[in-house]
Parts: structure tokens; C-alpha cells; sequence
């Protein structure tokens, strides 16, 4: 009798070590993100004691509903739990100390800081995986939750075009980043002078030749939107810098998503925002609480996708 054929061994996960910022991710590891988030969405049981144990530090620079609430959120129902701190990192003994000290008692930093460079550092001081939960310079875990929407609602991700109008800031980069590494195409308009950082633009288009897509950067919001399956926007003034928000109002004007410039891009199209928005300023209420709008799949997302993270990094 011919011996049975042996079963395929099961492939191992695909771990990651730490996710400072976008491109800690291979594209290999973003696409693993993806698939494991969507296991994660569809059973919440099977993962439910995963990280029994477990421990993850939150520091939040800044106010926080969706990032601060999802990461607990996640914490728990993967069976870990957290602890909390609100306030400057290092305002009261210097931020390697702080970072030795979670190093010893937790098994992971989710910081949501001012600067990029206190990520980094938390990182090197700590010796544990830290998450970007959002710095100056880019916001990682938001724009996997966004990836994860557009491929829930088209299917796909390659191929796609999505438009990106206002603040070129750090919503703008993360997306550039993974549309660039993914093979969707990315159009980004911004007034004269609030264009995404140079390096950002220069490495998404490096990737671009790469996947094959389309990153353009221009001013003209209607030039933008052309085509676009995706409309995305963002707040005009970012935390940190109020006192420049009067004459970004001025300058942000002709940037606003209303229901016009909706109509302009295609009858399937949709609108994304990472929340919190300001009605009236980068989109008007008729367009958030239109059927097109997608926000709230995009904020509830950002639990799944940051239970994927925590599973890649912990197990």
C-alpha cells in the first residue's frame, strides 16, 4: 500500500519586531497585516485569550477618543490588558529612564507622541516593540485601517485611486507609503507650501516604480479627484499648531470636500476621514453623514488592525 502523502506543514506567522513607523513593515508584513486583520474581524473567540498575560504601556502626548480607546479595546479582547499614562513623556525624569523602567514591568509601548524622534527613542532605551500610535511625521496604524476599509468595500487594493486633499501631514505620508508599496494609486493636493515632506514623496514614488502605482502630488483639488474611488481629508490644523489655524482656514478654503467636488470624482466614489473632523472646515456635514461616507468603518477598523498588530508583535 502507497504511504499516504504528508500533509503540507502549516506556514509559520509572519512576525514583526517592532512598528516605529511605516516602513518597520515589509511589504510582505503589510499584507500579512491585512489578511491577519480580517481573520481578526471575523472572530473575536478564536483570538480571545491570545495574549493571556501580556502587557502594553500607552503613552498619550496627546488627547485621544479612537487610538486610546481601540488600543485598550484590543489589549483586552486579545486576553492581555494595559496601563495608561497621560502627559509629556520625559517631563519629569528623563525618557530613558521612563523607557527602562516599562522595559522591565510590560511587554509593549503604544506611544502617541509629538515627535517621531521620542518614538525612536522609546524604542531604543526600552528594548521592547513599540507602536506608532501616531507622531508628527506619520500616523502607521490609521492608514492600515484605511487600507483594510477600501479593500473591504472594492475587493481589491491594486489598481485603486485614492485622492488625498488638504494638510499634507502625517495621515498623508503613512498613506503614501502603503498606497506606493500596495499598487494603488495616490493623488495628494495641498495648498502651495503644506505639500508632504519631500523624503516621504521621494520614497513613496521610489516604491511606486516598484508596484506599479501612481503618486502625484499638485495643488489643484480638482485635478485631484479625478477618478478617484476615494476622496480622503483631514483636519486643516493639527494639534501643536493652533496658533496657525486662522490663516490655514483662509488658505485651506478651496481644499474643503463639500458635495461638489464629491460629485466630480466617480458615482461610486467614496469619503474617508480619519476623525476627528471639523464640520464646516475640511467637509461639510452633508458629505459625512452621506451614504458615501465611510469614517466610522475606517475608526472601527482601526481595532481589528491594531489586534493584527499586537498578535504579530507579541506572539
Amino acid at each position: 500500500m502507497a504511504a499516504a502523502p504528508s500533509q503540507a506543514p502549516t506556514p509559520a506567522p509572519v512576525r514583526m519586531a517592532t512598528f516605529r513607523q511605516d516602513l518597520d513593515l515589509s511589504v510582505e508584513q503589510l499584507n500579512a497585516v491585512l489578511d491577519l486583520t480580517k481573520e481578526v474581524k471575523q472572530s473575536r473567540t478564536r483570538f480571545s485569550a491570545a495574549l493571556k498575560g501580556k502587557y502594553a504601556a500607552l503613552l498619550f502626548e496627546k488627547p485621544s477618543l479612537r487610538t486610546r480607546m481601540t488600543f485598550e479595546l484590543a489589549m483586552k479582547q486579545l486576553g492581555g490588558d494595559v496601563v495608561t499614562q497621560m502627559g509629556l513623556i520625559g517631563d519629569r525624569e528623563p525618557l530613558k529612564d521612563v523607557a527602562r523602567n516599562l522595559g522591565r514591568w510590560t511587554d509593549v509601548i503604544v506611544a502617541r507622541t509629538f515627535t517621531q524622534q521620542t518614538v525612536d527613542e522609546l524604542a531604543h532605551w526600552s528594548g521592547l516593540p513599540v507602536v506608532n500610535a501616531l507622531t508628527d511625521m506619520y500616523h502607521p496604524c490609521q492608514a492600515l485601517a484605511d487600507m483594510v476599509t477600501l479593500r473591504e468595500k472594492f475587493g481589491r487594493l491594486r489598481g485603486l485611486k485614492l485622492a488625498y486633499v488638504g494638510d499634507g501631514n502625517n495621515v498623508a505620508h503613512s498613506l503614501m507609503l502603503c498606497c506606493a508599496r500596495l499598487g494603488m494609486n495616490m493623488s495628494v493636493a495641498t495648498p502651495l507650501g503644506y505639500a508632504p515632506k519631500t523624503s516621504v514623496i521621494a520614497q513613496a514614488i521610489e516604491f511606486s516604480r516598484i508596484s506599479g502605482a501612481r503618486i502625484e502630488v499638485m495643488t489643484d483639488p480638482v485635478d485631484a479627484v479625478q477618478n478617484a474611488q476615494a476622496i480622503y481629508t483631514d483636519v486643516w490644523t493639527s494639534m501643536g499648531q493652533e496658533s496657525e489655524a486662522e490663516e490655514r482656514k483662509k488658505l485651506f478654503a478651496p481644499y474643503q470636500v463639500n458635495e461638489l467636488l464629491l460629485s466630480l470624482a466617480r458615482p461610486d466614489t467614496l469619503f474617508m476621514h480619519c476623525l476627528p473632523a471639523k464640520r464646516g472646515q475640511e467637509v461639510t456635514d452633508a458629505v459625512m453623514e452621506s451614504p458615501q461616507s465611510v469614517a466610522f468603518d475606517q475608526a472601527e477598523n482601526r481595532l481589528h488592525v491594531q489586534k493584527a498588530i499586537l498578535l504579530m508583535l507579541l506572539q
